[in-house]
């Protein structure tokens, strides 16, 4: 189910006599544009930690916090 289109689900959902539910359209857009934003900023963030030079100081902090906070049993 997850495979199918809007659609589909649609139909499923409301039938091929039912109109679209009012602002499907708008809501759809604001969804696709929120998820491109997060998608940018995501690559910002990986971007700005690729160029960034990190010292060794920093990278041993962060593995020792990362190892300190991981439970014991897994």
């Amino acid at each position: 189910m997850h495979n199918d289109s809007i659609e589909t689900l649609l139909l499923r959902h409301y039938g091929s006599a039912a109109p679209a539910p009012t602002g499907l359209e708008a809501t759809l857009v604001a969804s696709v544009r929120q998820e491109a934003r997060t998608i940018e900023r995501q690559t910002r963030h990986a971007d700005m930690w690729s160029e960034r030079p990190i010292s060794r100081r920093r990278v041993l902090r962060l593995v020792a916090f990362g190892v300190a906070n991981r439970p014991a049993f897994y």
